[in-house]
């Protein structure tokens, strides 16, 4: 799954041996040996520490690209929907990459810092495809560079992650989907107030070379205010909990930023980007089905590609992802549902031939403290 080396072995991050050291348990994502949960607490704990305290992730299996050159900004605002006149020099912007039938092929952050420098952050399995297809849009003189390898990604997430932060010498308090340029030991460091969780949070790039000793730095941080580091098995009920859509489950290219509920992250009165016209056609007849939340009404659990019916036995959709959520004590799912299901409406979700009742709801299922000052 995803992208490995082309000798087919899974890519490590920098901080592979860290993880082994923590006990972590972990598995193939996006073609990345990926820590899901760590020995002495597993995802449970992890997601409280997340939700009460603060957590520490290693997440540098996301992709990294920096479009550089005269009118990189200009040719990242003409292929990715959003709309980067929107935003100014150090401040970030969540946008998507569409093909040309509206599709999403990935979702990602854009940095900007300027006319001729955007950073942007797809996910691990899109890195290099979302590249390409820059690559082959860009005039002369604008560059795409891969940085993948080069740059750790590290997320502090949490009530205590600016305590954090302000305690290994980083900094801290800028407005959410802001970002700062700054040097941390002698290392080139952004700071990102971004996050995954719907806890306030940051994400910290930082050379691969200077990782061990930034993760170093932030654990024993993370620890002495009673956080933990944290796993992808613990970011996925998180990023659930909050209605956070994951690539090759919430989005796909069978699946349209209007179906996903993200019509927000288009800018649709700009004149150029991928899929505009399919979109814009879709946008004016309506979607035939959109994204919705499902909250379990009795115990049990929904997980992803399950089918969801109606009061009559009618399948009305299925489900794209689904957990136990540790907040609410309950088992939650997303799910693509045919056109007329409304907030409020009861449906049942097949879990094995067991019809496990549930509540159609907007997420988030929990409250979010993402932008909190």
């Amino acid at each position: 799954m995803g992208e490995a080396h082309e000798d087919g072995a899974l890519r490590r991050t920098p901080l592979a041996g860290a993880h082994e050291s923590l006990g972590a348990k972990s598995a193939d994502f996006g073609g990345w040996w990926m820590p899901v949960e760590y020995a002495g607490g597993g995802v449970l704990a992890e997601h409280a520490a997340v939700r009460e305290r603060v957590g520490l992730f290693d997440v540098s299996h996301l992709g990294t690209l920096l479009v550089t050159g005269p009118g990189a900004a200009e040719l990242v605002d003409s292929c990715l929907t959003n709309d980067l006149a929107r935003i100014g020099p150090g401040q970030a912007q969540y946008t998507l990459c569409c093909d040309e039938r509206g599709g999403i092929v990935d979702d990602l952050i854009a940095y900007l810092r300027g006319p001729e420098e955007v950073l942007l952050i797809p996910n691990a399995a899109n890195n290099r495809q979302v590249a390409d297809l820059l690559r082959e849009a860009a005039p002369v003189g604008v560059r795409v560079h891969d940085r993948h390898e080069d740059v750790a990604i590290l997320a502090v997430q949490g009530p205590r992650s600016d305590e954090v932060l302000r305690t290994v010498g980083l900094p801290t308090g800028h407005d959410y989907l802001h970002f700062r340029d700054t040097r941390w030991q002698g290392a080139e460091v952004t700071v990102c107030r971004t996050g995954y969780t719907g806890e306030r949070g940051y994400e910290v790039l930082v050379p691969a070379g200077s990782a061990q000793e930034c993760w170093q730095a932030l654990l024993e941080t993370v620890s002495a205010r009673d956080g933990r580091p944290c796993g992808l098995g613990a970011r996925d009920t998180l990023r659930t909990e909050m209605g956070y859509p994951l690539h090759g489950h919430e989005l796909s290219r069978e699946i349209t930023p209007v179906q996903a509920r993200l019509a927000w992250a288009v800018g649709w009165g700009k004149p150029r980007f991928w899929g505009r016209q399919a979109l814009l056609d879709e946008r004016e007849r309506g979607a035939e089905r959109s994204a919705w939340g499902l909250l379990a009404r009795q115990r049990g659990v929904p997980r992803p590609d399950m089918v969801v019916r109606d009061g009559e036995g009618v399948a009305l959709g299925r489900t794209t992802s689904g957990t136990f959520s540790p907040t609410l004590g309950a088992g939650i799912a997303l799910a693509l549902l045919d056109r007329g299901v409304r907030g409020g409406d009861q449906v049942s979700v097949d879990v094995r031939g067991r019809a496990l009742a549930c509540e159609v709801v907007r997420p988030p299922f929990v409250r979010t403290a993402v932008r909190t000052d």
